[in-house]
């Protein structure tokens, strides 16, 4: 059972951590896919809707 718990326990602070990490590195896509190539334009304008 103690281990159960555990596992349990480290799931949850994995699970937490690696979603604090991604909130960090992830941007919009409105600013990920804008290259010259591409016509993204005011997040408000196009089917991405607001910011």
């Amino acid at each position: 059972m103690k281990s159960f718990v555990l596992a349990v326990a480290f799931a949850i602070l994995a699970a937490v951590s690696v979603a604090m990490v991604l909130n960090k590195i992830q941007e919009p896509s409105s600013v990920a896919f804008t290259t010259s190539g591409a016509r993204v334009g005011d997040p408000g304008n196009n089917l991405i809707g607001p910011s």
